[in-house]
């Protein structure tokens, strides 16, 4: 993805980077094998606690709405805090990082998504449950944008098979806490607010060796910003005007609008299973169906797509597939609903596509950390809108069919914006 090696970025605290080089140029002994694996250990606990602060709440949702007194209109409301705080907290991550390290920030973060899960179902109104969810989002948001950060500088030699494990343990994750909230609610008495704030324990222990590290006098926490050498500063990134290049919007448009479909599936979809006749319990596994789809095809889907002159193709088969799972939802939601799921499943995996044409869309390092912030971070303001305009159809229409009709009209210029966007060309030829 082009991140900045480690003696590229002279202003990032190194308090969760292992030192590469003593005060007379020679090479520092590396870290140890045992901080190695805990550093490992922290990526996978945190990944694992990136989304089921969302994909929890949506087997649970009518139970919510109902002990909250909360509308549709406000229930779309909830569904769009996820993106919303992802594009605003994910601009406070660089800054956070600089300032107190990235390790100390994901540290921070999987405190804060702890709290709000623990009191998100204890507040007792609707705008606290609101609140709480922020706060857990918030810390979801910093360490979402920190942790490719982290593997790059722990792991240089790595980086790919770090990324893979981590993606890995976020769709488990993911997958995990949509198929077990209803059986652990169950299991705990049935009442929805322990179903929910059961999910705070694995964001706890995560914390542990987040901690640890943060700690550690080796991992560099005692160490002062590392300055650049003579002869070894950093080359100043080129004056992309990223907002003029085509290819930067069309990728911002697409990744919006794979986020749109995947929050709306996240926050929705088990509550069209559920009206549809199917039980909460089974509505849960088909949402988790649809996000374990993303561990294979996540190690498929990019290297395929490396390979291609242009990624048109592959965005045809992903939006092909998402139109025949929502027509499908419309004409026969239960009666095929595993087979819509797995439709959905693959359409959802449009993420580690957009992620994979980031990296090709610029020629320079310098270029893909632009495009990437670019695109993520007005993708995701795009994406906001999508999940509230679905509950408010809800509310007003009692059904699900113009709800649906909207998930399948955003896939059309989803398609349009990833064929523009997998075009062969690089953002500095546009600029």
């Amino acid at each position: 993805m082009g991140f900045m090696r480690h003696d590229e970025s002279p202003t990032l605290n190194t308090a969760s980077a292992p030192p590469t080089a003593d005060g007379g140029g020679k090479a520092a002994p590396g870290p140890s094998p045992w901080l190695l694996r805990l550093v490992t250990v922290g990526l996978v606990l945190a990944a694992i606690n990136l989304r089921p602060a969302i994909t929890s709440l949506g087997p649970l949702l009518k139970e919510v709405r109902d002990g909250l007194h909360m509308s549709g209109s406000v229930a779309g409301v909830l569904t769009s805090v996820p993106p919303f705080c992802f594009a605003l907290f994910g601009f406070m991550a660089p800054r956070l990082a600089r300032r107190f390290g990235p390790g100390a920030v994901v540290c921070a973060g999987m405190v804060a998504i702890a709290a709000g899960l623990l009191i998100r179902p204890y507040i007792g109104s609707t705008a606290g449950f609101l609140a709480a969810s922020a706060l857990a989002l918030m810390g979801i948001a910093v360490s979402n944008v920190l942790m490719p950060v982290i593997v790059k500088r722990w792991f240089p030699d790595r980086v790919g098979s770090m990324t893979g494990l981590y993606s890995m343990a976020l769709a488990l994750g993911t997958a995990f806490a949509a198929a077990l909230t209803v059986p652990v609610t169950n299991a705990l008495g049935g009442s929805w607010k322990p179903g929910l704030a059961v999910w705070a324990v694995p964001a706890v222990i995560a914390v542990v060796p987040w901690l640890a590290l943060v700690r550690d006098r080796d991992g560099s926490t005692g160490q002062r910003r590392t300055r650049p050498t003579a002869g070894t500063s950093p080359e100043p990134a080129p004056a992309l005007r990223i907002t003029r290049s085509r290819t930067s919007w069309a990728l911002a448009c697409f990744f919006g609008l794979q986020a749109t479909a995947a929050y709306i599936t996240m926050g929705w979809i088990p509550q069209i299973f559920r009206d549809a006749g199917v039980s909460a319990g089974t509505a849960g596994v088909l949402l988790a169906v649809i996000m374990a789809m993303g561990v294979p095809l996540a190690f498929v889907i990019p290297r395929v797509a490396a390979r291609l002159r242009t990624q048109g193709p592959i965005v045809l088969v992903l939006g092909g597939c998402g139109l025949l799972g929502y027509a499908g939802l419309y004409l026969a939601p239960a009666g095929g609903s595993w087979l819509w799921a797995l439709l959905l499943g693959i359409a959802n995996c449009a993420f580690p596509l957009a992620l994979t044409m980031i990296g090709m869309r610029a020629r320079s390092g310098a270029g893909v950390v632009r495009l990437s912030a670019f695109a993520q971070s007005t993708g995701y303001l795009l994406s906001i809108p999508g999940p509230l305009l679905v509950g408010v159809l809800y509310q007003h229409s009692g059904g699900w069919g113009l709800p649906l009709a909207l998930m399948a009209g955003l896939l059309v210029p989803q398609t349009v914006a990833g064929v523009l966007a997998g075009r062969n060309r690089v953002i500095e030829d546009e600029c």
